[in-house]
C-alpha cells in the first residue's frame, strides 16, 4: 500500500473517523433540477450520527453509483468523505464477495453463498483503498471505528500504515459458527483483517465467541475469555455490544400530531380494519417475509382471521435489485401477495397491502403507531431495529409484537411473541394469540419491552463501545479521547 501523511489530507484531519462501505446519505433531485443529499433512513446512521455529531468526525463511504468527481463535503452539519467506486468494482466488490458470498454466508446459509478468486481480488483492493483514505484523513492518535462486513480487511492494513491509531471494528450483521466460516477459502486472511483492530464487537455475545474460537483454531493465537493474545504483545479483545435506536426521538416522532393525523389517514384509507398487521423489511431473503404472508394467508383459509377484520401492511424496501437472487425473491413475493389477495380478499378489502418502496422517518412513525401486531421475523439477523423502533413509537404501552428468535433484539425483547420462523404453524399460532391477546396481556409485555429499549439506547450503546475502546492500552500514543454523545 502507499505510504500516507498523517497529518493533513484536504487541509483538514480528524480525532475521529468512521470507516463503512455507504455514506450516510442519499443522492436526491431537488425541486430545481439541482443534485442533492439526503440523510438516508437505516440503522447504521441512526446508530452513528450522534456520535459524529459529540466529535465532529469524518465519515468515510461510498455514495453508491459511480461518479467519479466527488470531493469532501458537509452535510447536516457532518464532514463526508466520498470513495468512489467503478462497475467493476460494484460487481465484484459490493454484488459479488460483500453480497454473493459474506451476507448468505455469515446469514447461516439461508442463501447459497458463491466463492469466486476474482470477487476476492476485488474485495482486497477496494479494502486497501478504504485504508488508505482513512489512514490520510485521521489525526496523530485518532480513533477509527470501522464498520461491518464489507471491510472485515481495513483494520489490519490500517494499522499497518498507521500504527499510532486506535481502531475499532464493529460487525453489525451475525457472526457465524466455525461450520459455516470455515468454508471460506480466506478464512485466515479475514480473520487476520479483523486483528488489526484493538477491539472487535459484535451485536451478541455468542459472535464475539465464534470468532475468538475461530482465531484460536485458525490463526493459532492464544485466547483467554474475550482477548486474543498476538506475538507482537498487542491485545485485541472481542465483545458484544448490541446496537440499540434514537428511543426518544422515535417516540417524539411519533407524537407529533402530524403523525397521529396521518395514521388515521392510512387507517381510513384501509377501511378501519379491527386489527392491522405490519411488517417493515428490506426485501431480502433473509428476512423470512415470504414465509410469515404464507401463515397470515393459512390463518385467513382456516378462518380464524376474517379480512373484514383484519389486513396485513407489508413494507418492503427496495434492496440489492441488480441482483439475481433479489429478483427472483421479489417474482416471489409478488406472486404470493397476488394469490392470497385472489384467494382471500374481498372488493375494496384486499388481505395484503404490498408496498415495495421506501419511506422516511414520519411515514415510517405512523405505520408504527397505526399496527396493532407488528411482525419480525427473519430467518437470521444480526439485531433488528425495526423490532425497536416499533417499540419505542408505542408510547401508550399498546401493540403486540410477534419476534423471530433468531433475531439479535429477541435476547433483549423477550417479552415478545417469539418464533421460529422455519416452523409455520409455530408462527400462526403466535400470530393468532398475539391478534387476540387482551389489553391487559400487551401492556404489561410492551411496558417492559419499553423499559429495555429507552434505557439501553444508541447512545447507550455508543459510550459502551467508546468507553471500552478508551479504556483499551493498545501499542501507541492513543492520545485522543473519543467523547461518546451527551444525553
Amino acid at each position: 500500500m502507499a505510504a500516507v501523511t498523517p497529518d493533513k489530507v484536504d487541509g483538514v484531519s480528524y480525532d475521529l473517523v468512521i470507516v463503512a462501505n455507504r455514506l450516510p446519505v442519499d443522492r436526491v433531485e431537488n425541486a430545481d433540477g439541482t443534485r442533492g443529499w439526503r440523510t438516508s433512513p437505516g440503522g447504521l446512521v441512526t446508530a452513528i450520527e450522534p456520535v459524529m455529531r459529540a466529535n465532529h468526525g469524518v465519515w468515510i463511504g461510498w455514495p453508491g453509483g459511480t461518479e467519479t468527481d466527488l470531493e469532501p463535503f458537509e452535510h447536516d452539519g457532518m464532514s463526508l468523505a466520498p470513495m468512489t467506486m467503478t462497475p467493476e468494482e460494484i460487481e465484484e466488490f459490493y454484488e459479488g464477495f460483500s453480497n454473493g458470498t459474506l451476507w448468505p454466508l455469515y446469514h447461516d446459509v439461508v442463501g447459497k453463498p458463491e466463492y469466486h478468486r476474482e470477487w476476492w481480488e476485488r474485495y482486497v483492493s477496494v479494502n486497501e483503498r478504504f485504508a488508505e483514505k482513512a489512514a490520510g484523513l485521521a489525526a496523530k492518535g485518532a480513533t477509527v471505528w470501522v464498520h461491518d462486513y464489507q471491510l472485515q480487511l481495513v483494520p489490519e492494513m490500517l494499522r499497518r500504515i498507521r500504527p499510532d491509531l486506535r481502531i475499532g471494528f464493529y460487525l453489525h450483521i451475525p457472526f457465524p459458527p466455525a461450520e459455516l466460516f470455515q468454508q471460506l477459502p480466506w478464512r485466515r486472511q479475514l480473520l487476520e483483517g479483523l486483528l488489526g483492530a484493538d477491539l472487535v464487537g459484535f451485536q451478541l455475545p455468542g459472535g464475539a465467541q465464534n470468532f475468538v474460537r475461530l482465531v484460536r483454531q485458525r490463526v493459532g493465537h492464544r485466547t483467554q475469555s474475550g482477548t486474543v493474545f498476538l506475538p507482537d504483545g498487542r491485545e485485541v479483545r472481542a465483545a458484544a455490544f448490541p446496537i440499540s435506536i434514537d428511543a426518544k426521538g422515535f417516540e417524539e416522532l411519533a407524537r407529533k400530531p402530524a403523525v397521529e393525523k396521518r395514521v388515521e389517514a392510512i387507517r381510513t384509507a384501509l377501511g378501519n380494519p379491527k386489527k392491522i398487521f405490519l411488517g417493515v423489511d428490506r426485501l431480502d431473503y433473509t428476512k423470512g417475509i415470504y414465509a410469515r404472508l404464507r401463515a397470515f394467508a393459512e390463518l385467513m383459509g382456516e378462518g380464524h382471521i376474517d379480512v373484514e377484520d383484519a389486513v396485513f401492511v407489508q413494507v418492503a424496501v427496495p434492496s440489492r435489485e441488480q441482483v439475481e437472487q433479489y429478483r427472483i425473491l421479489r417474482d416471489d413475493i409478488d406472486r404470493l401477495v397476488g394469490r392470497i389477495n385472489g384467494d382471500h380478499g374481498r372488493i375494496g378489502r384486499p388481505a395484503i397491502h404490498y408496498l415495495h418502496n421506501s419511506y422516511p422517518r414520519e411515514e415510517m412513525a405512523a405505520f408504527y403507531r397505526l399496527a396493532d401486531v407488528m411482525v419480525v421475523t427473519p430467518y437470521r439477523d444480526g439485531m433488528n431495529l425495526v423490532a425497536k423502533e416499533y417499540v419505542a413509537t408505542r408510547y401508550e404501552d399498546d401493540g403486540a409484537l410477534v419476534l423471530s428468535e433468531f433475531a439479535g433484539a429477541a435476547d433483549e425483547l423477550r417479552q415478545a411473541w417469539l418464533v421460529n420462523p422455519y416452523d409455520i404453524n409455530g408462527m400462526k399460532a403466535a400470530l393468532l394469540e398475539a391478534y387476540r391477546a387482551d389489553d391487559r396481556e400487551t401492556t404489561r409485555r410492551m411496558r417492559a419491552m419499553r423499559r429495555q429499549v429507552t434505557q439501553h439506547d444508541v447512545v447507550a450503546w455508543a459510550e459502551a463501545f467508546m468507553t471500552s475502546l478508551t479504556d483499551l492500552d493498545g501499542d501507541g500514543p492513543h492520545s485522543t479521547i473519543v467523547k461518546p454523545p451527551k444525553r
